[in-house]
């Protein structure tokens, strides 16, 4: 099976989106294009560099730069292993699938020079946050924040607050972005406030954050109560899969069955191709169990070498939406 994705969303039916990625400016040390995340270090962003030998501040000026690692807590502080490639006279680059990375959203990280030097951002920059010792000591330096949840005015996430136009000051806060009271401010506009996002396909709870107090989304219904008595609301990220199963022209009909919509034998009708059969379904994240169904024979997507037992005895085929 070939499995082609785009983004789609489930959200409230007065909220469009395109896709294209525009990362905002004063994000520092990486872009996300697409499904990769691309780590860029440029040394003209930087004016100091801290020492582990001597814990002082040095400047880069005499400093012959060979190597340049991307280090954080996603690679466990690595100090070899992820090696990034120089581009240009001042640039590096290291490119990672977006995959490659769990569900936390939000990572530190810095850039180690030559196998011992810190690369330093300094205090204006929207993406930093205070470093501290393992034993949770503060350090007069600052780590970079590396978060897969990111703002895009063309994201698949498009959140709107009505009114409130007397407001100073509105974000939006989620479990996307770790509850992070400062990160997404959004947007005064004519009818209220409003902000995109891009995030990971998932189901999400957030609030919004009027002049420091805490709200719920008045016009999203679907909502869970939290552990203060009130309530967060709950939007849900898909994308939309393409299935297809090759061959088997012969058949008069075949059948998309699978944990997505309680293993229906006659819900998903597969469309018939010059080359086999497709069909199109928006999927939550997370994993799906599915097989075919051709001509009321069972079997295993014969494409897809990923197969798990379901725990009744059957082996299915799976699919990872992230």
């Amino acid at each position: 099976m070939k499995l082609f994705i785009k983004h789609s969303i489930s959200i409230l039916c007065f909220i469009t989106c395109a896709l294209s990625f525009s990362q905002e400016e004063n994000v520092l040390g990486y872009k996300i294009e697409g499904d990769d995340i691309v780590f860029v270090f440029d040394i003209s962003d930087y004016n100091r560099i801290t020492s582990d030998e001597i814990g002082s501040i040095n400047d880069f000026d005499d400093l012959n730069i060979k190597e340049v690692i991307v280090s954080g807590q996603f690679n466990n502080w690595t100090r070899d292993k992820w090696k990034m490639k120089k581009i240009g006279i001042k640039t590096f680059e290291l490119r990672k699938k977006i995959s490659d990375f769990t569900n936390e959203f939000s990572w530190e990280f810095k850039f180690l020079i030559n196998g011992k030097y810190w690369a330093e951002p300094n205090d204006n920059i929207a993406n930093i946050a205070p470093a501290k010792t393992p034993s949770g000591s503060p350090l007069n330096v600052y780590n970079l924040k590396f978060y897969t949840a990111y703002q895009n005015e063309d994201g698949n996430a498009c959140f709107k607050l009505y009114g409130h136009k007397n407001a100073k000051k509105v974000i939006l806060a989620g479990s996307f972005n770790k509850w992070d009271e400062n990160l997404f401010a959004m947007n005064k506009v004519e009818n209220g406030w409003e902000i995109t996002l891009e995030i990971k396909p998932g189901s999400y709870q957030y609030r919004y954050i009027v002049d420091g107090n805490w709200i719920e989304d008045p016009y999203n219904p679907d909502k869970v109560e939290n552990e203060y008595g009130e309530y967060n609301s709950v939007i849900n990220i898909t994308k939309e899969v393409t299935f297809e199963l090759r061959n088997f022209l012969d058949a008069e009909e075949v059948i998309l069955s699978g944990s997505f919509n309680n293993w229906s034998e006659d819900a998903a009708k597969m469309k018939k191709t010059d080359f086999g059969w497709t069909l199109n379904l928006t999927l939550t994240g997370g994993k799906h169990h599915y097989k075919f169904i051709v001509d009321n024979e069972w079997m295993v997507d014969p494409d897809n070498p990923v197969k798990e037992y379901d725990g009744k005895g059957n082996i299915n085929s799976v699919f990872m939406v992230k």
